[in-house]
């Protein structure tokens, strides 16, 4: 299994970042690591990808939308009209073109950090959740109980944040990506396990 040089990514992005979205990226790599030992998960992909979640970041709005079209990256109706949100799409396709990460597993992560995606895997959820609860953020509504939470139950945390980020999006008239509601409608309606079994043995 090939692990990346995330010193030398490191070096990269605090050339292609501003102080502060660096600050964040670091606290981001850091939280996912720390998820990724609670759960199990393979700790240097959950570096690598916490440290590249952003790496599109700072790109002006039109540069995202010039090198989606570029590349070929899908751009949909609602990221047209809120092009920040390509920054996770264009930032995986530069994961991989520009800092020569290949595994798919972080590229995904990368790619559905912004809006989620119906299904996600383990390591999709630690750095979605990182991305919210890292250290440095301090404006969402209850972040101490969502950074407990993360630390019990990945999925009740990913369905707190969804909620968090719609009731916010809607309460200041913001665009709303279909994905994020897809998402949240997903894992509502997913049964739990538990749950499952218990019908089993009626």
């Amino acid at each position: 299994m090939q692990e990346y040089d995330n010193r030398k990514i490191r070096k990269q992005l605090k050339k292609e970042l501003d102080k502060a979205r660096y600050e964040h990226t670091i606290g981001v790599m850091d939280t996912a690591a720390c998820l990724a030992m609670r759960y199990g998960c393979d700790m240097n992909k959950a570096l690598t990808a916490g440290l590249l979640h952003d790496c599109a970041k700072c790109i002006p709005n039109d540069g995202k939308l010039r090198l989606c079209k570029k590349y070929g990256i899908e751009i949909t109706p609602a990221e047209k009209k809120a092009p920040f949100l390509l920054h996770a799409k264009l930032g995986s396709y530069m994961a991989r073109e520009e800092y020569g990460v290949e595994d798919p597993e972080i590229l995904s992560a990368i790619a559905c950090h912004t809006t989620g995606k119906p299904d996600m895997s383990m390591l999709d959820k630690i750095v979605f959740i990182a991305d919210y609860i890292e250290p440095g953020r301090d404006r969402a509504p209850g972040l101490p109980r969502i950074r407990a939470l993360a630390f019990r139950d990945l999925d009740q945390a990913l369905i707190c944040i969804l909620e968090d980020t719609l009731d916010y999006l809607k309460s200041t008239d913001q665009q709303i990506d279909p994905t994020t509601q897809a998402v949240l409608d997903f894992y509502m309606n997913r049964e739990k396990p538990e749950e499952a079994s218990e019908k089993e043995n009626l």
